[in-house]
């Protein structure tokens, strides 16, 4: 059990590897506006964005679900081992994992490529044979799978660096696709037919280079091995027993939002964009907060777990749900509040019509609701699958998916795109109850009552932002006929406004640092 330096050491740390974390995926989410500002005023919710929107969608899954879910999920820990044991014995640990990954992502991609019109069949079954949107989306798919093989290959690599605390390239390196989108759609779109082959082909460039930096990272540690084929290391059926579980449920989210982008299929034209544009926003939140703070997590809690630290694990799981609830309740009530001026200011221009911006506006105050619950489940995962356990978090993600096709369902008809996001959000809220209940019977989320007072001085002010936000925003007609500069200045000063207001009601209502370390009792 740890000294209280320690406590604080281990605190400030996990603190500068989510911040390191979070500021290169900021980096990369505002690359990403900027690639979706530019995507909007070419392709705007058209059939052809549609197309590429749902094809890219595929490889993307499977990159989360057996990339950066299952595999990440369940190399981690078992790599967490192995950096104690001898360098020959980790060495060849890696060799193994790379060479049998290897033999794995060659037939699925072949098989990708080759069976492209059947998985469009699958994951857009709204697209018929006379839709435009099907052989668009075909093609794209044929291009774009191999990306998947590029990707998987840079979630082992980023899983090393992360685990020798080099947190920096694996967050930076997704900036590189948007770049490459960006110079795609504003220099080649022109010389190809269909226009959007020409952001196909700039994903698999983005794959190679995004690949290529993070393993010249791992060189530089001396991690670099010839892949070596043997299903029968013991190294290896570890991650494969761990894996199995963790691809659905480190990936329940990514899984629902794929469910929503399949029914909307069926809908009118635009459904899928305005869901992708929505989605775009209401990802940034979770992307810089939730997905710095699981990554962070991940190695912490797996050495705790190995140093058979209960003390330590508790305090470390403690303070990432109190940072995700620090940050998550503010956005998600900004973009509720915001919706509208925030997709009409980014994406209100060239072919995006108003009548988009106000359908895309509606999805994303649905996934609002569903905000904090989602980085919840983000923080709370990794918990389990430090302890080697990915069949109980399995289970709550499978209730979880099965509450939102049946939400969805039910919602699509009155409505429409609104009602699959907002079946995500409620799906998103079980799975997240579902975690911290069952973390909770296990005596490893603890001081409930220093918890809720806590969330309810967060919850005060968040309501006072968001009363600023109602008193100062204009009217609404001016995120529409307002000039560009005129709107975004007020979009940022709104932004700004609430965040001094909100850490201004903080510090009133005499929240500190201190308070985010450990259990933070309120003493």
């Amino acid at each position: 059990m740890g000294s209280p330096q320690q406590i604080s050491a281990e605190d400030e740390a996990l603190l500068k590897r989510g911040s390191v974390v979070a500021t290169g995926t900021l980096l990369s989410r505002v690359t990403g506006f900027l690639r979706d500002v530019v995507l909007a005023n070419i392709f705007g919710a058209s059939a052809a964005a549609d197309a590429f929107f749902l094809a890219f969608r595929v490889p993307n899954f499977f990159r989360r679900m057996l990339a950066e879910g299952a595999f990440s999920q369940g190399f981690v820990p078992v790599l967490a081992s192995y950096l104690k044991a001898a360098r020959p014995q980790l060495s060849r640990f890696l060799s193994v994992i790379q060479g049998n990954f290897l033999m794995l992502l060659v037939p699925v991609c072949a098989l990708g490529v080759l069976l492209a019109p059947w998985l469009m069949s699958v994951f857009a079954p709204g697209f018929d044979a006379l839709d435009a949107r099907r052989d668009i989306s075909v093609d794209v798919l044929r291009i774009t799978f191999p990306y998947l093989g590029c990707m998987a290959l840079a979630a082992y690599c980023a899983a090393i660096l992360n685990s020798h605390s080099q947190f920096a390239v694996p967050a930076l390196a997704p900036v590189l696709l948007n770049i490459c989108l960006i110079a795609a759609a504003l220099f080649f779109v022109s010389s190809v037919d269909p226009a959007v082959t020409a952001l196909a082909y700039a994903v698999v460039v983005a794959g190679i280079l995004q690949l290529g930096v993070q393993m010249l990272a791992v060189g530089r540690l001396g991690l670099l091995t010839r892949p070596r084929v043997d299903f029968s290391d013991e190294g290896s059926r570890s991650v494969v027993r761990l894996m199995g579980p963790a691809m659905l449920s480190a990936s329940a989210g990514q899984l629902n939002s794929l469910i929503d982008a399949v029914l909307a299929s069926f809908l009118v034209v635009g459904s899928v964009s305005w869901l992708y544009y929505s989605d775009r926003l209401f990802e940034l939140p979770l992307g810089i907060i939730a997905v710095g703070l699981g990554t962070a997590l991940l190695p912490s809690l797996s050495r705790l777990v190995r140093e058979d630290d209960q003390a330590g694990f508790t305090r470390t799981l403690a303070q990432g749900i109190k940072l995700a609830l620090l940050f998550g309740l503010p956005a998600a009530a900004g973009l509720f509040v915001l919706s509208e001026p925030l997709i009409a200011t980014i994406f209100g221009h060239g072919a995006l019509t108003a009548h988009d911006v106000r359908m895309a506006a509606l999805s994303l105050e649905a996934y609002s609701v569903g905000l904090v619950a989602l980085m919840l489940v983000k923080v709370c995962a990794p918990a389990w699958f430090a302890r080697l356990d990915t069949k109980t978090p399995l289970r709550y993600a499978l209730v979880a998916v099965a509450a939102n096709i049946m939400l969805n369902l039910l919602l699509i008809g009155h409505l429409a795109h609104v009602g699959l996001a907002l079946a995500t959000s409620f799906a998103s809220v079980l799975h997240a109850w579902l975690l911290l209940r069952g973390l909770g019977t296990q005596g490893l989320v603890r001081d409930a009552r220093h918890l809720c007072l806590y969330t309810l001085k967060l919850g005060l002010a968040t309501l006072l932002m968001l009363l600023l936000l109602r008193w100062l925003q204009p009217d609404a007609t001016f995120w529409f006929e307002a000039e560009p500069w005129r709107r975004a200045a007020s979009l940022a000063a709104l932004v700004l406004g609430a965040v001094v207001i909100y850490f201004s009601a903080l510090f009133a209502l005499g929240l500190r640092m201190r308070h985010l370390r450990g259990h933070g009792t309120e003493n």
